[in-house]
C-alpha cells in the first residue's frame, strides 16, 4: 500500500477516492462536477510520498477526468473484457464486440468489429499453427477490424490487450485504428499474466466505467473461493503430476495463469511456465514428466472441439505409456469458458481442476459440458518415441520476431 506524505499508510484515502470517481460516473453526486473531481484528485495524490507528488498528481488526473470515468460507448476486442464488462453491469454499454465474444448469452446480436482473417473452423491444428507462424513472420495481421463501423460507433472506450498477437488485435493494429477514429478514444490495455493480473484489469475496468465498488465485489468474491481451495489443499501430503496441454498439434504446455491454477488446485505442472508465455514442446517430454493427471485445453477451443482435436492424441508414441492414460485419467474442458480467457471465469477453471485432480475432496457444480474425461484403447504395436516438432514456438507478442 503506498504511504503519504508522513509515511503513514493511508487506505481510506485510495476508498474514498475510488468511491468518489463511482459516484461522478453514476450521478450519485450532485454536487459541481468539477469540485468534485478536484476533491477525488486529492485522495489520490495522497497516497503517494511527498517525492512522488509529481506522478501522483498525473495518475490522479487521469483517473479523474471525464474520459476516464465515461465509457459510454465501449468497445471490446477480447471476450475476457467482454465478460468483464457485463459482470459489472455494462452490458447496455457494449457497443461492438469480437467475432469470438460468446458469453454471456445477452451479447448476442452485438455488432461485430473484428473478425479473424483465418477460416480455422476448417482447418487442422497444425494448419492453423503453420498459418499463424507464416504470418507472423510476414507481419501480417490474424484479424480484421471493420473501421467504418468503428467510425460509425465512435467509441469512446476501446478494450484490449498486448499480451499475444494470436488472440486478438494488438499494439500496432489499434494505433494504425485510432488514426481513422473521428475522436481519440480511451484505450484500456488488459495484460495479464497471473490471477493478480486479471484481478488488476477489473479493477482498472472498474475505475474506467464508474463500476468500482462492482469490481472490488466481484474480486472479493473470486478470491474467498480460491482461498477455499488452497485451504483443503494446504494438507496434502503429495500433489499429483499434471499436464495442461494448451494446443495439441504441435504440443504446447501451460503459461500465464494456468500453472497458478493448478498449483492452487493441489497439483503440480512441472512443464508448466507460470506468469510467462506457453511454448511448443518436445513430445519426449511429456512422456519424460509421466503425468498422473492430463488435462487438454486448446487455446480458442470449446469442449466439442477440444474433444475431437484430443482424438489424435492416441496416435502419438508412447501414449498408452502414460500414466494418466493407464489410470483412465486424460480429459479435454471447455478453454474457452474457463481457461484460456483471462476473466472473470477463472475462478470456476480453478474449481473444476480441483474436482479433476481431487475428485474425492471437491465436487464439481457447474456446467455439464466443463470437461469430458477421454478413453482410448490401447493398440498392441504401440511403442514409446517421439513425435515430430519444429524449433520452440511461443504463445506471445514475440512470435513475429522467430
Amino acid at each position: 500500500m503506498p504511504k503519504g506524505p508522513q509515511g503513514e499508510k493511508r487506505p481510506a484515502d485510495v476508498i474514498g477516492a475510488a468511491v468518489t470517481v463511482a459516484k461522478i460516473a453514476t450521478g450519485e453526486i450532485e454536487e459541481d462536477r468539477g469540485k468534485a473531481l478536484e476533491r477525488a484528485k486529492g485522495g489520490l495524490v495522497s497516497m503517494m510520498d511527498a517525492a512522488s507528488a509529481g506522478n501522483a498528481e498525473r495518475y490522479a488526473e487521469s483517473m479523474t477526468s471525464p474520459a476516464t470515468i465515461a465509457g459510454r460507448r465501449i468497445v471490446s476486442f477480447l471476450p475476457s473484457a467482454t465478460e468483464m464488462a457485463c459482470r459489472l453491469g455494462l452490458g447496455d454499454r457494449l457497443m461492438g464486440v469480437t467475432h469470438e465474444c460468446d458469453h454471456p448469452p445477452e451479447i448476442k446480436g452485438k455488432p461485430i468489429v473484428v473478425r479473424s482473417v483465418l477460416p480455422t473452423e476448417t482447418m487442422s491444428q497444425r494448419e492453423i499453427d503453420s498459418a499463424v507462424t507464416e504470418r507472423l513472420r510476414n507481419g501480417l495481421s490474424l484479424y480484421r477490424v471493420d473501421e467504418a463501423l468503428m467510425r460509425k460507433i465512435a467509441p469512446d472506450l476501446i478494450l484490449t490487450q498486448d499480451l499475444c498477437q494470436v488472440c486478438a488485435p494488438s499494439g500496432n493494429e489499434v494505433s494504425q485504428l485510432l488514426k481513422q477514429l473521428p475522436t481519440k478514444p480511451q484505450i484500456l490495455w488488459m495484460t495479464p499474466k497471473s490471477l493478480g493480473g486479471i484481478e488488476d484489469n477489473l479493477r482498472e475496468l472498474g475505475a474506467a466505467t464508474g463500476r468500482v465498488r462492482e469490481a472490488e465485489a466481484l474480486i472479493a468474491a473470486g478470491r474467498a473461493k480460491l482461498d477455499e481451495i488452497a485451504a483443503v489443499v494446504r494438507g496434502l501430503s503429495r500433489r499429483p503430476r499434471v499436464f495442461c496441454m494448451e494446443w495439441i498439434d504441435p504440443v504446447y504446455c501451460s503459461g500465464h495463469w494456468v500453472p497458478e491454477m493448478v498449483r492452487i488446485a493441489g497439483g503440480l505442472d512441472g512443464l508448466g511456465r507460470e506468469g510467462v508465455d506457453s511454448v511448443r514442446i518436445p513430445w519426449e517430454q511429456v512422456l519424460d514428466w509421466a503425468p498422473e493427471i492430463l488435462i487438454v485445453m486448446p487455446c480458442g477451443f470449446d469442449l466439442e472441439k477440444g474433444a475431437d482435436h484430443a482424438r489424435s492424441l492416441f496416435s502419438y508414441a508412447g501414449w498408452f505409456d502414460l500414466p494418466a492414460v493407464r489410470e483412465n485419467r486424460v480429459y479435454a474442458v471447455d478453454a474457452n469458458s474457463y481457461f484460456a480467457r483471462p476473466g472473470p471465469r477463472v475462478v470456476e477453471g480453478t474449481q473444476l481442476l480441483a474436482h479433476l485432480l481431487h475428485p474425492d475432496l471437491f465436487d464439481w457444480k457447474g456446467s455439464g459440458q466443463a470437461f469430458r474425461r477421454l478413453e482410448s484403447s490401447p493398440a498392441p504395436d504401440r511403442a514409446r518415441g517421439s513425435v515430430a516438432t519444429n524449433a520452440p514456438h511461443v504463445c506471445g507478442p514475440e512470435k513475429a520476431g522467430e
